[in-house]
C-alpha cells in the first residue's frame, strides 16, 4: 500500500509540489539539521529522502550523502536537482545495504515501515562501526494542529474509520502503531523499537515548531486538501462535500499552524 501510494498520485503530487513542501517544512528542517550533526568526514544515508532536499542539505555538511526512497516520482525530482548524488529506489526495510555509511538520517521518512524493528535492524547493516542514527518524527496527532484541525473539517462527511485509517495505512484503525505519519508518536514505543533493533544510547527530545500551510489562507486551504491526512479523506468525497470542507477550513485554519515533533538519535 505504501509503495502504491508513493508511486501513484500521492507521490506525483509531492514531486510536483516540492518547493511548496520545502517551504512548509522550513522551520522543522532548521531544527533537524543541527540535530543530525553531520561531520565533515561523514558518509551519510538519507532514508525516505523524497525529492532530495534533505540529502542536498546534508551533502553541504558532510563528505558524501546518498538517498534512498520508495517513490520513483520523487526520486526523479531528486536526481534532476542533484545529478551528482546517488539516489536509490528501494524499500529501506528490506534493501541489502553494505556497511558504507557513518550516519543515517531521516526527516519524516521512517514511520511507514511494516515491521519497524526489522527495518531499524536492517538499517544498522548500512553503518560502519560506531555509526549513528538521527531522525525526526511526529508527536501525537492531537499535538499537531496542522494535521488534526483540517481532519475535523471532514467530520460527518467521511466515515470515521476512513479518517482514522488514513493516518495509519491499510490496517485496522484500532491499531495506533500501524504504518503512517504518526506511528512513532509514542515516545516509549519508539525507544523500545530502536533498542530491540540493536541500537543504544537512544535519545528522544520534543520540539515545538510550526508548519506553513500556505502564504495566504486560500493557499493554506488548498494545501490542507492536497497534502497531509485530510487529503486522502477528501479525495474519496464528491465536489459538494469538498466545498463544505473548504468553508470549514477557512474558519478554522491559518497559513501557519503549530507543529510538534520528536528528534531522535541513537548509536
Amino acid at each position: 500500500m505504501q509503495a502504491e501510494h508513493w508511486n501513484g498520485p500521492g507521490g506525483e503530487r509531492w514531486a510536483e509540489s516540492q518547493e511548496d513542501i520545502d517551504r512548509s517544512l522550513a522551520a522543522i528542517t532548521a531544527l533537524w539539521l543541527p540535530w543530525v550533526a553531520a561531520r565533515p568526514a561523514d558518509r551519510v544515508l538519507d532514508v525516505g529522502c523524497g525529492c532530495g532536499t534533505t540529502t542536498i542539505l546534508i551533502r553541504e555538511r558532510a563528505a558524501a550523502a546518498s538517498g534512498v526512497d520508495i517513490s520513483a516520482p520523487m526520486l526523479a525530482v531528486a536526481r534532476h536537482r542533484a545529478p551528482a548524488l546517488e539516489f536509490t529506489l528501494a524499500d529501506a526495510e528490506r534493501h541489502a545495504f553494505t556497511a558504507a555509511y557513518d550516519l543515517i538520517v531521516s526527516r519524516f521518512g521512517v514511520m511507514f515501515f511494516d515491521d519497524p524493528t526489522a527495518a531499524f535492524a536492517n538499517l544498522r547493516t548500512a553503518l560502519a562501526p560506531g555509526g549513528r542514527l538521527a531522525f525526526a518524527c511526529w508527536r501525537p496527532l492531537v499535538e499537531n494542529p496542522w494535521a488534526h484541525v483540517p481532519l475535523t473539517a471532514a467530520a460527518g462527511l467521511a466515515p470515521a474509520p476512513s479518517c482514522a485509517s488514513i493516518l495509519r495505512g491499510p490496517v485496522p484503525p484500532a491499531d495506533p502503531h500501524a504504518p503512517g505519519p504518526f506511528a512513532f508518536a509514542d515516545r516509549d514505543r519508539t525507544e523500545a523499537i530502536l533498542t530491540a533493533a540493536g541500537w543504544r544510547d537512544v535519545v528522544i527530545e520534543p520540539r515545538d515548531t510550526t508548519m506553513v500551510l500556505g502564504e495566504t489562507l486560500d493557499a493554506a486551504v488548498t494545501s490542507a486538501l492536497t497534502f497531509g491526512p485530510l487529503s486522502r479523506v477528501a479525495a474519496e468525497l464528491d465536489e459538494p462535500a469538498r466545498e463544505i470542507i473548504r468553508g470549514r477550513l477557512r474558519a478554522t485554519i491559518a497559513p501557519t499552524m503549530p507543529a510538534a515533533i520528536w528528534l531522535v538519535a541513537a548509536r
